[in-house]
């Protein structure tokens, strides 16, 4: 048996950021990935991340299985358009569209992603594979009730000191479990792709 690899461990560099923005590369990465329909929160996105976690747990047994490689299920991470929850949206009468991640391994191959979806019971598109490329980024941590605010502020500002303009989504890991953790205690990292102007 091959030993797990830890997709978040692997990539650490990449989740790095304290409260004040730094500017990093993000390289290509494989994710698994289920698109919701829309809002803040709420059932929608508490049933989607129920069910993608569901679904990497029967594909972390399965690639274990069929091909003796083993992964760490890493946290759920989102992809919002605009700023998300308590920011601006670009998408007319539907606020804030989003699409949940979760980081695997390179060798894990959509048959894989497709086999494991079909085991797990639920409503809405199944979790598929998707590959990202970011690059260039700018990155913060978000922490405590009120800390979205100030953090996205932060990336704007840092932005425009370093002549930068924001490309793509708001990319945000996170690092507490949004469903379990009480508001002052949740964090996460805010993660906007850049370029220059």
């Amino acid at each position: 048996m091959a030993a797990r690899v830890d997709p978040f461990l692997l990539h650490a560099a990449e989740y790095e950021a304290g409260r004040a923005p730094r500017l990093l590369v993000v390289r290509p990465a494989r994710y698994l990935a289920v698109p919701g329909p829309g809002g803040a929160g709420g059932p929608e996105i508490e049933a989607a991340a129920a069910r993608l976690l569901a679904v990497a747990r029967v594909l972390k047994a399965w690639v274990r299985r069929a091909r003796g490689k083993d992964f760490r299920v890493p946290p759920i991470e989102v992809l919002w358009r605009g700023d998300g929850p308590g920011g601006s949206s670009e998408a007319g009468d539907v606020p804030w569209p989003w699409k949940l991640l979760l980081r695997v391994p390179a060798f894990v191959r959509p048959a894989d992603a497709a086999r494991a979806a079909a085991e797990v019971p639920g409503d809405g598109p199944d979790p598929r594979l998707e590959d990202l490329e970011e690059g260039r980024c700018l990155q913060a941590l978000c922490a405590g009730t009120g800390a979205r605010t100030l953090a996205l502020e932060g990336l704007r500002l840092a932005a425009v000191e370093r002549g930068l303009a924001f490309r793509g989504r708001l990319h945000e890991v996170w690092l507490s479990d949004p469903r379990r953790a009480a508001p002052e205690r949740r964090r996460s990292l805010l993660r906007r792709p850049v370029r220059s102007r």
